[in-house]
């Protein structure tokens, strides 16, 4: 599916189209991007959603805030009851780059990679992303598909099956399909 725009008002179809995927290939995992838990209730808002691994991954302690989580404690708490796992940790595309390329200007290699995922829409990259964030926590197996889903700001307007490599081997990340992008 080929959204004709980006954004949060595609948070709905973009959940319906990845649990039908899960169902359809069996896969059992997956992993999504929520900041402050919007995105991660449309998942479980669908009885599609039942028995599946879920795991959601927030924005940084400390965006855009110093010091401050924008999913709030209540809400992290009221998730990891229904079953979801929580995680939030600096970002695998950005983090300590990030701070150098802002202090010293330049390009790095890890953002060479997050503006090449880009140009296939923000929510790719996101997608790759949180998998490998995942992946690396040990919240997801190893050299598995799963499936991930990301957005473009708020919400969600991607997904895909990957199958992702830890951090340290990034290159071994694979993309086996498109469900949804702009």
């Amino acid at each position: 599916m080929y959204f004709k725009s980006k954004g949060k008002e595609h948070t709905e179809k973009t959940a319906e189209l990845a649990l039908l995927k899960a169902k359809e290939t069996g896969i059992k995992t997956i992993v999504v991007a929520s900041s402050k838990g919007k995105t991660l209730q449309a998942i479980l808002d669908n009885p599609a959603s039942r028995n599946l691994n879920i795991i959601c991954v927030t924005h940084v302690h400390g965006y855009p805030t110093p010091g401050e989580s924008e999913m709030s404690e209540e809400v992290r708490a009221e998730f990891m009851r229904q079953g979801v796992k929580i995680h939030t940790s600096s970002h695998v595309l950005s983090g300590a780059e990030r701070g150098l390329s802002t202090k010293f200007g330049g390009a790095y290699p890890v953002e060479i990679i997050a503006h090449t995922l880009r140009m296939f829409g923000q929510g790719m990259k996101v997608c790759v992303e949180v998998a490998v964030m995942a992946l690396d926590a040990g919240l997801i197996p190893y050299q598995q598909d799963i499936i991930a889903i990301g957005g473009t700001g708020r919400g969600a307007d991607t997904s895909i099956i990957v199958r992702p490599g830890h951090a340290s081997s990034i290159f071994d990340t694979y993309i086996s399909e498109i469900i949804c992008k702009p």
